[in-house]
């Protein structure tokens, strides 16, 4: 059996998780925060992103009806969360619907997962299965800390140019704004989550695994929205990247 981590070594390691596969070195990324991107790039960006995020606040309700009893303030933080997607006043996917038709798309295109790519809904997938099958600190380590912890650093470096470049009012980039904000709570309480509950080394593998293979998705998605979209326009060589 291998060495078990104290706190500080597995935030360190699951930190390292991520950053060998952030989403903010996807060419579609790069592209957005360098103002490359048409409005019609991010309005396909919308119709896909409805089905990563709009289903998130199913996935919690799975990995909180599976939480023990006794972890009460695992499981608030769930209810929590669930709550800020879905009945705040500020709900996160009206928010990211503005933003869609301020790009040229519409709710019913979002809405309809006929408009979302094969990558994107194996991401989808990919996030219910976590949810409904993994231990539910796995869980929480693959959906809140492998992937919702990575959104204010991936918004900080893209909204800017949102106003900047393509003149979207704050209105109309509130969705970003809000998730800068509130994901990094999220994030930050989920790994508490799992620093506080995963104290077995084979939890802790369980644990490491899944949030690379979570950061890992996002990366795959979004750089499967340059291939399909992106990518017979902007070619690699312009964002600095190898062809």
């Amino acid at each position: 059996m291998g060495k078990v981590l104290n706190p500080d070594e597995l935030r360190t390691a699951l930190e390292t998780a991520i950053r060998g596969n952030t989403a903010n070195a996807s060419p579609f990324s790069l592209a957005w925060a360098s103002g490359k991107l048409s409005r019609a790039h991010l309005a396909r960006w919308c119709e896909n992103h409805y089905h990563y995020v709009g289903p998130f606040a199913e996935y919690l309700a799975y990995v909180y009806a599976r939480l023990p009893a006794e972890m009460e303030e695992a499981k608030d933080f769930m209810l929590q969360n669930m709550y800020e997607e879905e009945l705040a006043a500020d709900r996160h996917t009206d928010l990211l619907i503005r933003f869609g038709e301020a790009c040229g798309t519409t709710g019913e295109r979002m809405k309809n997962i006929e408009n979302a790519n094969a990558t994107t809904r194996a991401l989808q997938a990919w996030c219910y299965s976590t949810a409904m099958r993994e231990d539910p600190i796995v869980a929480i380590a693959g959906l809140v800390v492998g992937l919702e912890s990575q959104v204010p650093s991936i918004y900080r470096k893209q909204t800017p140019t949102l106003r900047e470049k393509y003149g979207f009012t704050d209105e109309e980039v509130e969705f970003f704004d809000l998730h800068i904000v509130s994901d990094e709570i999220h994030g930050e309480r989920g790994y508490q989550i799992v620093l506080e509950h995963a104290r077995t080394y084979e939890l802790q593998q369980k644990c490491l695994k899944i949030c690379e293979v979570g950061a890992q998705m996002r990366l795959l998605y979004t750089t499967s929205l340059y291939n399909d979209y992106v990518g017979s326009e902007i070619p690699l060589t312009e964002l600095g990247l190898a062809a």
